[in-house]
């Protein structure tokens, strides 16, 4: 039996969002295994400041993809982020909140703790 994920906080992982349906595994958390090698580990509230720069880095996030079963976002959804896209985006200014909660902790790997409590609801 699988171990129960853990988030930066050192606890168990909460669930992000079902809907929209998120995560890698589409499980609604934001979990990581070996086939995630964008690390889908960081749950964020989406901004329109975000989806626009998402969509200018070339993840366009916003609009739907109905092929792949993907709605589309808009601001206010949840959503697991790659991680070092959220490290890309507080370095750009334009980092949406998230939930340390239900971010995975393999996130420290890539975004160190402070830069996250800077960006928590």
């Amino acid at each position: 039996m699988k171990e129960p994920s853990v988030n930066v906080l050192g606890e168990a992982l909460q669930p992000c969002s079902t809907d929209p349906m998120t995560g890698f595994f589409r499980n609604g958390c934001c979990d990581t295994g070996p086939m995630d090698r964008g690390r889908h580990t960081v749950c964020a509230t989406m901004t329109a400041e975000f989806l626009a720069l998402s969509k200018y880095l070339g993840n366009d996030l916003s609009t739907p993809r109905p092929e792949y079963g993907f709605p589309g976002l808009k601001p206010g959804d949840q959503w697991c982020l790659c991680a070092n896209r959220f490290l890309q985006a507080h370095d750009e200014g334009a980092a949406p909140k998230i939930r340390l909660a239900a971010t995975h902790q393999s996130t420290l790997d890539v975004v160190p703790l402070e830069v996250l409590q800077l960006h928590a609801v």
